[in-house]
C-alpha cells in the first residue's frame, strides 16, 4: 500500500525539525570544517522553511522532497564528521 502523501510529509517535516534541533557543529569554532558545518546546517534549516512554505501552499510533493533534501545534508554532514548527533538511529544513520 502506498504511504498517504499528508502523512509522510508531516513525518518528514517534524524529522527534519527535530535533527536540526539535535545536531550540533563539531569541528573547532574558527576552522573551515566548523565554517562547512556551518553551512550545511544553513541549507538544511533553508530547506526546512522552503518545505513548511510548499506545505502550508498545499504543494506536498515539493514539502516532502525539501525535508528529505534538508535531512540529506545534515545526515551527509553526520557521517562525515561535521555534526554531533545522537546514534540511537532514529534520527540519523551514524552508529
Amino acid at each position: 500500500m502506498a504511504a498517504d502523501l499528508e502523512e509522510k510529509t508531516d513525518r518528514y517535516g517534524s524529522l527534519l525539525t527535530e535533527a536540526l534541533e539535535a545536531a550540533t557543529i563539531a569541528p573547532r569554532e574558527g576552522t573551515p570544517m566548523a565554517e562547512a558545518a556551518a553551512d550545511c546546517y544553513e541549507m538544511a534549516d533553508s530547506y526546512l522553511e522552503d518545505g513548511r512554505h510548499f506545505q502550508q501552499n498545499g504543494d506536498l510533493v515539493n514539502a516532502l522532497a525539501s525535508f528529505s533534501y534538508g535531512h540529506a545534508w545534515l545526515d551527509a554532514g553526520a557521517r562525515i564528521g561535521l555534526f554531533d548527533v545522537p546514534t540511537d538511529g532514529h534520527l540519523f544513520t551514524v552508529e
